[in-house]
């Protein structure tokens, strides 16, 4: 136990701590609120349009640049500094919020997908990092406590932004608005406090015959290239990256859209909120299940399991009316939620060379956030032909649905020979 919960294992942990914040009260809570109501002057299916191109721009963003970024950062040995550089970059847009006034759309959505594609930019050295605090054995367990504690400390800092928003004469402010303005400021600086523990704790691993500035873009350049074959000559690391592309388009599309859907269905705020507040208390023991149930079953049964629940949701929501069916429906993604994200994150560093982490991580995180261009954009589409927003959000069932018949064939113990030879 005590090496399971080692200082550079829990100071990894805490950036998920750190960065969910953003997460829980900007991206899934009170920026699509605020969009809509405040900020944007269109129709609701023009402000759901607008919301999906700018959560499409900033993960196209993310495909272009993560796996070269990557490749640069096992070359030099940098990731952290990257790390650092992406989430400055996330904390600054995000405070900068405060200052977009009513009706500004544009400059709102122009800081939110700066904001993502910091965040998002990240995750993608943050996730290789495992390989350098944890072993092999320890991945699925310790990936799962991350994303408890993202789940922990951005749901608690979410129920005082909550709480401000809801009585804002309690703490000094003189609206609703001024306190979801406030907000964004706190989300900025959790951010920023808690994201120090990774940065003083958490030890860059030694890099072979380290290059820097041009000679490692040129290095970095030339290894994307031969990744990119290498995964092709992988099968398993292929045929799981292109299921995870599929279903996790599928719940970051729920996470983005979820309270923009709520709001076009006429359900008050009030009650997309507490939804939201239980999701993040549901998922933080619900993670810590998954990671102890991928060591018993396997981490890809835990995922199917997980996609299961998620197409089961989606006929669900189609059919919503009522506002105990979003909180039915927020217990059930809470379940479920950190588990496959947690799980999909361990599983591929099984099946990936443990000498080229955040160079294969670059892959995968493109290949996810490539996932997010295309969902949003079909909510937003789908819903902007159709005129209704329920057959918008139907549509992501497709994703899940061909996410887990690739998954069925991936064979874990193959890919792991692959790797590690035997």
């Amino acid at each position: 136990m005590k090496k399971a919960f080692s200082k550079p294992i829990l100071a990894w942990a805490l950036y998920d701590w750190a960065d969910s914040a953003f997460a829980t009260t900007v991206m899934a809570g009170f920026f699509p609120i605020f969009f809509k109501q405040y900020w944007s002057a269109g129709s609701s299916t023009e402000s759901t349009l607008h919301l999906g191109v700018g959560n499409a721009l900033a993960s196209l963003c993310i495909v272009l640049t993560a796996p070269l970024l990557g490749a640069i950062a096992d070359r030099s040995g940098l990731r952290k500094r990257f790390l650092v550089l992406f989430a400055l970059s996330g904390v600054v847009a995000t405070a900068a919020l405060y200052g977009v006034g009513q009706g500004e759309w544009l400059a709102a959505i122009t800081l939110y997908a700066a904001a993502t594609v910091g965040f998002m930019g990240a995750n993608v050295f943050y996730d290789s990092l495992i390989m350098a605090v944890a072993r092999e054995e320890q991945w699925d367990m310790v990936s799962s406590f991350g994303y408890a504690l993202g789940y922990l400390g951005g749901g608690l800092l979410f129920a005082v932004n909550v709480a401000m928003t809801l009585s804002p004469e309690s703490f000094g402010l003189a609206s609703a608005a001024e306190a979801v303005r406030l907000s964004f400021l706190s989300v900025a600086l959790w951010w920023a406090v808690f994201s120090l523990p990774l940065m003083l704790l958490v030890k860059e691993p030694p890099v072979p015959g380290r290059t820097y500035g041009w000679a490692a873009a040129r290095a970095g350049l030339d290894q994307v290239v031969e990744t990119f074959h290498h995964i092709r000559s992988l099968r398993t690391v292929f045929l799981f990256l292109f299921a995870y592309w599929l279903y996790i388009d599928g719940v970051d599309t729920i996470v983005r859209m979820a309270v923009d859907y709520g709001l076009s269905l006429g359900l008050e705020d009030k009650h997309l909120i507490a939804a939201l507040l239980i999701t993040q208390f549901v998922g933080f023991p619900a993670a810590v299940a998954f990671g102890y149930l991928g060591g018993r079953w396997g981490p890809k049964r835990c995922i199917l399991l997980a996609i299961g629940v998620y197409m089961a949701v989606t006929v669900f929501a189609f059919f919503m009316k009522e506002a105990w069916e979003f909180y039915l429906l927020a217990v059930v993604v809470g379940l479920v939620q950190g588990g496959i994200q947690a799980l999909s994150r361990s599983l591929y560093a099984r099946l990936i060379p443990a000498d080229k982490p955040a160079e294969f991580f670059g892959f995968y995180n493109m290949l996810g956030k490539f996932a997010a261009v295309l969902g949003p954009l079909m909510v937003g589409g789908v819903t902007a032909a159709s005129g209704s927003h329920q057959w918008g959000m139907l549509s992501v069932i497709l994703l899940f649905a061909a996410g887990a018949v690739l998954l069925l064939r991936v064979d874990v113990a193959a890919g792991e020979r692959a790797v590690r030879g035997g």
